[in-house]
C-alpha cells in the first residue's frame, strides 16, 4: 500500500479516483482528517465518501454540534471551534477515536495530541479555476504545505 499519492487539478468529475484512492489507503484506518481551508471541499468529499459506504443520512458539516453520527458507522467531527485539547476532551472526542468506529474529522490541528499514531490524512487545497488538489497520508495528521 502506498503512504502517499497526490492529486492535483481535480474537478468534479475526478472526486470518484479520489475517492477509490482513500478507501484503498485507509480501509484498515478508522481515523481520517480532513485538513483545509473554508470552502477547501473538506465536507463535499466526506458526503462523496459516505455516498460509497452507503450511508443514507444527509451529510452535513457538524460545525454548531461538534459530530454528526450517520447510522451508528461514522462519526463525522467538526473542530473547527475547539480551542484546546481539554476542550475535545469534556467533549469525550478520546471515546470516539477509540470507538473502532469510523471517525473523520475536520480542522484537526487543535486535537492532534489526540490522534493516533496511524490515521488517514487527507489535506486538500482549492484551485482559482474550481479545481481542488489532494494530498493523502498515512501517519500522524499533517499540515499544509
Amino acid at each position: 500500500m502506498q503512504m502517499k499519492k497526490s492529486f492535483t487539478n481535480v474537478g468534479v468529475e475526478g472526486l470518484p479516483e479520489v475517492v477509490a484512492a482513500l478507501f484503498e489507503m485507509g480501509e484498515d484506518l478508522a481515523v481520517w482528517t480532513f485538513t483545509g481551508d473554508l470552502g477547501a471541499g473538506k465536507t463535499t468529499l466526506i458526503k462523496a465518501l459516505a455516498e460509497v459506504l452507503g450511508i443514507r443520512d444527509a451529510v452535513s458539516s457538524p460545525t454548531f454540534n461538534y459530530v454528526n453520527d450517520y447510522e451508528g458507522r461514522l462519526y463525522h467531527f467538526d473542530c473547527y471551534r475547539l480551542e484546546t485539547v481539554e476542550e475535545a476532551l469534556n467533549l469525550g472526542l478520546e471515546e470516539y477515536l477509540d470507538s473502532g468506529r469510523r471517525c473523520w474529522l475536520e480542522w484537526p490541528e487543535v486535537i492532534r495530541p489526540l490522534l493516533p499514531d496511524r490515521c488517514l490524512d487527507i489535506v486538500i487545497t482549492h484551485n482559482k479555476d474550481a479545481t481542488r488538489n489532494y494530498i493523502l497520508s498515512v501517519g500522524q495528521a499533517v499540515s499544509e504545505t
